[in-house]
């Protein structure tokens, strides 16, 4: 909770004019306690895992062939039966899992030094902050992600995030109740490292979410924003892992892709993005001599 609750008393403290943007902050937060507002993390996380991926779940459904296109493995057809088990797994999850755990984790974020009060960071503390959490939860998450694929963590724990070998939005939280535990400390080590204000914080757990449905989304669309980010490996990357399946040893890393260079465990991908070049060039040329449609060709690739 604030330690003062009036817009005079916040100038008096902090020796300035608030902004607009900490005038709102005080408005909202000041007669709130720190962990009501720690809490907040389980609204946006149900928001996040109920409303980012339905537009998914529409072209999902439609599979209209303007977007049909840039599905990854577009032989790959789910009913909305299968969806909808997929979120209701998902839920129970989040009920009785994710939910009880922000609950109980609020201590933690408090011994880390995650600040409510004013002032607010600047827009450049933010963005350096979520770059930092981003690099070191996409480091150790690469390496825990490679022990919930050796013989015993993948039979254990990680074969029920790979039930969905072509992923879809929902399926990116569905993971066994050990899975979401473990894969908890990645998230929280960034915060842990260069604490912040609990709005940087709240920005961290859902840009997080949000990237793990988009990376699970089964489409790889061009003209997507994160393609300007450098090293990201977006849907493409990861649905590669999915498909091969199993005890894959390729592309392990949650958001980057330098992870997987560094260490040998794209290569697998990389020689099948080569083939698939290779080939499509072939199949453009073979079919524009023999009248044959290049888009149905490279369609049927994709999916075998």
């Amino acid at each position: 909770m604030l330690p003062y609750k009036t817009l005079q008393e916040a100038e008096a403290f902090l020796g300035r004019n608030l902004t607009f943007p900490e005038t709102v902050w005080l408005n909202y937060s000041a007669n709130k306690s720190d962990y009501f507002l720690y809490c907040h993390n389980i609204l946006f996380l149900f928001l996040i895992f109920s409303v980012v991926p339905l537009p998914l779940v529409f072209m999902e459904l439609s599979r209209s062939s303007g977007l049909d296109k840039f599905k990854i493995q577009p032989k790959v057809r789910l009913s909305s039966a299968d969806i909808f088990r997929c979120y209701k797994d998902v839920m129970s999850m989040f009920f009785f899992v994710v939910g009880p755990l922000q609950l109980v984790s609020y201590p933690s974020i408090k011994m880390i030094g995650i600040r409510t009060s004013l002032p607010l960071p600047s827009g450049w503390e933010i963005l350096m902050q979520l770059a930092v959490y981003f690099m070191v939860e996409d480091f150790t998450n690469y390496w825990i992600h490679r022990f919930l694929h050796c013989k015993w963590g993948y039979e254990k724990i990680h074969r029920v995030h790979h039930e969905y070998t072509a992923p879809i939005g929902f399926a990116a939280p569905y993971a066994h109740w050990a899975e979401i535990l473990i894969l908890g400390i990645p998230s929280f080590l960034g915060p842990a490292m260069a604490p912040g204000h609990i709005i940087t914080f709240w920005l961290w757990i859902a840009l997080r979410q949000i990237e793990a449905i988009d990376t699970h989304s089964g489409y790889d669309f061009p003209w997507s924003p994160t393609k300007y980010i450098p090293f990201y490996g977006g849907a493409d990357h990861h649905d590669y892992h999915h498909y091969v399946g199993g005890q894959s040893q390729s592309n392990f890393a949650s958001v980057f892709t330098y992870c997987d260079y560094i260490y040998g465990t794209d290569k697998g991908y990389r020689y099948q993005k080569k083939l698939l070049a290779k080939l499509k060039e072939d199949l453009k040329s073979n079919g524009q001599q023999n009248g044959v449609s290049y888009q149905n060709l490279t369609q049927d690739l994709k999916s075998d």
